[in-house]
């Protein structure tokens, strides 16, 4: 198991290509520096013994109580390697230390997810209190960029994945 620790300045571009390279496939949304710069402290990384960044995961605060996970990515040379695993639980334990409740997640990665302790919730199930939050976020514009991360989310029909994190 590969230490997880706080990104730092030196990381954005890195950060921002590795998340990127998975984009075209739409597996994540596109990130530039400047996102990352912003959500430098809300982002964890994995680095290999030379020092270099093989893993990334970002928390991004949807709500006060809730937080999305985003810009889960490992080097293709990395994968297999349990990496992935180490940065969501790395995620769900930076989002319970800052207070908040649950986290969320948008993925094709059900398996990762479920092992992680999450479990599978539609976006379209009427009423609740996630799903409010998501149809007045993208209504009214409250979060930057939720319209774009909710039409990429709903073009792609990838799966929604909740986790609780105090039982994490």
């Amino acid at each position: 198991m590969r230490p997880i620790a706080p990104a730092r300045e030196y990381d954005v571009p890195v950060l921002a290509d590795l998340n990127n390279r998975f984009a075209p496939d739409g597996l994540t949304l596109p990130r530039s520096e400047s996102f990352v710069e912003a959500h430098l402290d809300d982002y964890r990384v994995i680095r290999d013994d030379d020092g270099h960044v093989v893993g990334c995961v970002c928390i991004d605060e949807y709500s006060p109580s809730l937080v999305e996970l985003v810009s889960l990515a490992v080097d293709p040379s990395q994968q297999g390697k349990g990496l992935g695993a180490q940065l969501v639980k790395a995620a769900v334990t930076l989002a319970a230390k800052r207070g908040y409740p649950e986290i969320f997640a948008v993925s094709f990665s059900d398996s990762l997810f479920q092992r992680c302790g999450f479990h599978f919730q539609d976006i379209d199930v009427s009423g609740s209190p996630l799903e409010k939050q998501f149809i007045d976020g993208v209504a009214h514009g409250v979060v930057p960029g939720l319209r774009q991360r909710a039409q990429s989310k709903l073009r792609h029909q990838a799966p929604l994945v909740i986790a609780e994190c105090s039982r994490q």
